[in-house]
């Protein structure tokens, strides 16, 4: 960590002297501005690529790329501040050199679609970018769908302009749900995790560009002053997605594991599914009162992974025959709300092995304490 705030610091004392260097000269005629769009990689963080602004002008022999998204490790209780949903990300910058070479590195593909914007927008744009680079306002708080690096790019690219010119084409009557669950492909377990932790929120229209696919498909076709806003997509890197098999990552194992829960039939086993899905359902409540993030707020998800299971724990371990068959009803009852509200929900199938092995274990805790309630 230590070698990292080093690193910051140089890189902040570099373009230090570079921000005052460009602040006191203008970019020529030859100058271009272009928005980067990266390619999406095999780690979490990358699944759905990435956006950036670049300022090219050869004649002052510059070669820029600004990010937004970056965050420090370092920020005190970092991870309160993250599930919390108030962590500040912040805009960096370096050549696109280095930029270049890291997506090599991560063999992702890069692509760049150049702006036809006049001298002075161009120049708006370079010294508005510099002056947030070192100011308070480098600073934003992330959220997953209304702030990260595409839409902060949309958000700056539209003030240049003076109005919104960018917006989104195509299919905005899907969900944002829909337009993520693609994105998790040969990803099964981000793809259930996401599906079940994320609310009512990603279920509303897609109407905002939030993805950079998105911002790049828009700027085929939007028009600015009667005449397209960028050049056609020129390729820099042109690199496949790999996708190897996981051993482990994929729907099979979460099938095994389901059904060998099922045919054990030990109370043990029950017990500690009840722990996993009740803590889960818990959790859930938890942060969508704690959380900023609005993502996580309103999720009907709680119906499945019910933390009323935790109180079925205790009623097992008491012995407690008529609130184990209390329990297991009202349990069922929200099972069945849950399946309803669902019928038209992308997530549906990814998690119905849950519904049906919950339903399972609790008509058989029902029956068989229903039989004692009445048998005492």
């Amino acid at each position: 960590m230590r070698g990292l705030k080093a690193s910051f610091l140089i890189l902040f004392l570099f373009f230090s002297s570079f921000s005052v260097f460009s602040q006191a000269n203008t970019l020529s005629e030859q100058a271009q501005v272009s928005v980067i769009t990266c390619g999406i990689g095999n780690e979490v963080y990358s699944l759905f690529g990435h956006t950036a602004i670049r300022i090219n002008d050869p004649a002052r022999s510059l070669d820029v790329v600004y990010n937004y998204g970056a965050f420090d490790f370092d920020t005190p209780n970092f991870v309160l501040k993250f599930s919390k949903g108030d962590l500040q990300y912040f805009v960096t910058a370096g050549t696109f050199a280095d930029f270049r070479e890291q997506y090599v590195y991560e063999k992702r593909s890069v692509s760049e679609q150049v702006l036809n914007v006049s001298q002075e927008q161009k120049q708006k744009l370079f010294d508005k970018l510099n002056s947030t680079l070192y100011s308070d306002e480098r600073f934003y708080t992330y959220k997953f769908i209304d702030r990260n690096c595409t839409t902060m790019v949309v958000d700056i690219l539209n003030k240049i302009l003076g109005k919104n010119a960018i917006v989104k084409v195509g299919n905005t009557a899907v969900t944002y749900r829909e337009v993520l669950y693609p994105y998790f492909s040969n990803h099964f377990y981000e793809q259930l995790g996401t599906s079940i932790i994320f609310g009512k929120k990603v279920d509303e229209k897609a109407t905002k560009i939030f993805l950079p696919s998105e911002l790049e498909e828009s700027l085929n076709v939007v028009k600015y002053n009667g005449k397209l806003l960028s050049n056609q997509k020129d390729p820099i890197l042109q690199i496949e997605p790999e996708h190897p098999f996981s051993w482990w990552n994929n729907v099979f194992t979460f099938l095994i594991l389901l059904i060998l829960l099922v045919v054990a039939k030990t109370r043990n086993l029950n017990l500690f599914y009840f722990l996993i899905v009740g803590a889960i359902g818990l959790f859930f409540s938890v942060a969508g009162l704690y959380s900023f993030h609005h993502e996580l707020q309103y999720n009907y998800n709680i119906l499945l992974f019910n933390p009323v299971l935790l109180l079925l724990i205790v009623f097992i371990l008491r012995k407690k025959s008529k609130w184990i068959f209390r329990a297991s009803v009202f349990a069922m009852a929200c099972i069945a709300l849950y399946v309803i509200y669902m019928l038209n929900k992308v997530h549906l199938l990814i998690v119905s092995p849950l519904i049906v092995v919950n339903l399972i274990i609790l008509i058989r805790l029902a029956l068989a304490n229903k039989t004692q309630k009445i048998s005492r």
